[in-house]
Parts: C-alpha cells; structure tokens; sequence
C-alpha cells in the first residue's frame, strides 16, 4: 500500500476520528492568520521525513496536514530546504504547484526551515566568511518570500555540545536585517534541548536583539524539546520497552515558566514529541503547563508539530500527528 492509499484510510487510525477534515470548498489560505489570537497548530514536514519520497509525496503530506485543519484558521505548515525540489532555484512550475498546493488544502506556509551551513568546506576553523554567510541568508530570505514564509528556522552553525553560535553570528546576522524587513521573514534561531532557557547563549541573543533592534526581524523558535522531563531514547534497542520513561533530573530541562520572558521574542514554535500515546497524552513533555502559559501571556503564534518517536522510520509518524493534534485541539479549546 502507498501512503496516498494510506491517507484515504487513515480514519481508522486511533485518534485520527476527532481530527475532522477541513471544508473541500476553502479559499486561499491568507496571509497571516488574525481571526483566531494565541497559540495556532501546524506540522512540520520533517514529522514525515522517513516516508517523504518513499511511500509519500510532498503533496500527500499537504493533504494530510490540511486534513488537520480547523474553520478558525489555515493549519500552518513548515518545510525544510530538502524538500523543495532544485533547491535553491525551483522552477516556476515547482513554486506554482507549492502555492496550488497550500490554498486548495487550506495550509499556510508559516516558516522555512533552512539553514547558514558554516561547515560547509570543513568542520573546523576556517568555517564559511561572515560574506558567504551572508549570501546564503539572502538566497534563503528571498526563496522563503517566494514560496510565502514570513518566518524561517534559521539555523546558526554551531561549534561545542553547548550549541554556541559560530564566532561571526552577529556580523552576518546584522548585514541581513535589511534584506528580512523588506522580504517580511523573521530569522529565528532555534533553542533546543539540549540549551537550557537560562543559558548564557539565550543572553548573547536577546543582548543583540536589544542592541541591534532588530525585533522582529530576529528572534526565537523555542523546540518544546527544552521542557522534556521525562528520558526517552530516540533509538530503539534490544530489551527496551515503550514503558522505560523515567524522570530527568533538576537542571537538565528548562521549566515552563522560563519562557515567558522571552515570548515578546518568540515568533514561532516547535511542537516537539515523541510519546503521545493511544489517549492523546503527551509521557515525556508537559504540554498542558505550555498551552496554558502560552494562553494566559496571549502568545500569537504558530507551533510545529515535530515527531521524533521510535515508530517514525516504520510508518508511524502520520497516526502520531494525528495523535498530537487531537492534544493540542484539546488544550486550546478549539471546537
């Protein structure tokens, strides 16, 4: 069975029967999702990587998360540079089916996810100058305003298990916020486990975000990878069970609350997880305690679903959305 066959059966599937499929007769998604304030849904289409091209089509994984939709606002959809076909120059056909794609199934492209590859040429010092990195953030800005993202998970090279910035961050970062206001995408870096709320990288950010004053043009997408409390290994191996969850310690996950400070610089989210089980609860990340914070301080936002549970390379990842999805209407309150 392809995955195409899959979705025209995937009803079935435990959760998928309150996840109603959105009007067939939706108009062209708008730009910007006003009519419903505070935290929104979507998908990334990294959730799907291991089917994507096998047993799946870019367009089949649009169908799916348009199936997910709500009568409230276009369910927002995030790609990666991979899946855009001749990257970074798609062809006028390829940009046209993408958009034709997104306003038939009632989905709004949110952000991009694309990256300033600093190794490039080695991962070691010299890494890519502050020139080419620089080039590269404006090919991105400009294709990410073609394809309709206002936003973009800008990935920053890293260089130590800290996840610190490379050394020439802020030089290429202020010579493209001229190039992001008149595009309209925000360059968001993200905050992923395992960098804590608190660290000091989080400052070096909102010291430059401060200093430059280039809000909203950068900013943050915190992956809700930084509140897993609970272990869980990726990998499946000999001898583990789905029932081996057991709690982290203090102070190797941020705690919910940490966040709030830093939501006026917070322009999108990753809907990190990977045990949502059969009831639609989430074993390993507090997801009530972040719907709720992110209600109460009015956050206006998206949020990507993004699964990396131990059934994704096997098929799961689409019933596991799906899953997530019934959670997340659930703590928002959405009919």
């Amino acid at each position: 069975m392809t995955r195409k066959d899959f979705l025209k059966t995937a009803a079935g599937v435990a959760g998928a029967v309150a996840v109603s499929a959105h009007p067939s007769t939706a108009l062209a998604a708008p730009a910007e999702a006003t009519q419903w304030p505070g935290p929104k849904r979507a998908v990334s289409v990294y959730s799907y990587v291991d089917d994507l091209n096998s047993t799946c089509t870019l367009e089949d994984c649009i169908e799916e998360i348009g199936s997910l939709g709500t009568d409230h606002y276009p369910v927002g959809v995030e790609i990666l540079t991979g899946a855009i076909e001749g990257y970074p120059n798609p062809s006028d056909a390829w940009v046209q089916k993408w958009h034709d794609m997104c306003a038939k199934n009632h989905v709004l492209p949110v952000e991009l996810g694309h990256w300033v590859d600093s190794k490039l040429y080695s991962e070691f010092e010299p890494w890519l100058s502050t020139q080419e990195s620089y080039e590269k953030l404006v090919q991105d800005i400009k294709l990410g305003n073609k394809l309709g993202f206002t936003r973009g998970r800008t990935k920053i090279g890293v260089i130590d298990v800290g996840l610190d910035p490379v050394p020439n961050w802020k030089e290429f970062l202020k010579m493209a916020l001229p190039i992001a206001e008149k595009y309209n995408f925000r360059m968001l870096t993200e905050v992923h486990d395992p960098t804590l709320l608190n660290a000091k990288v989080i400052d070096m950010y909102l010291e430059f975000i401060t200093k430059e004053k280039c809000s909203p043009w950068f900013g943050l997408n915190i992956d809700f990878s930084v509140f897993q409390n609970v272990n869980y290994q990726w990998h499946f191996w000999p001898g583990q069970t789905t029932n081996d969850l057991t709690p982290k310690e203090d102070g190797t996950y941020s705690k919910v609350s940490e966040m709030i400070p830093l939501l006026p610089y917070v322009h999108c989210c990753h809907a990190k997880f990977n045990n949502v089980n059969e009831d639609c609860e989430d074993l390993t990340i507090p997801y009530p305690d972040i719907m709720k914070t992110l209600k109460e301080h009015k956050w206006d936002g998206y949020m990507m679903s993004e699964y990396e549970g131990r059934d994704r390379p096997n098929g799961g990842a689409f019933a596991a959305v799906r899953r997530q999805h019934v959670l997340l209407r659930k703590l928002l309150g959405e009919a």
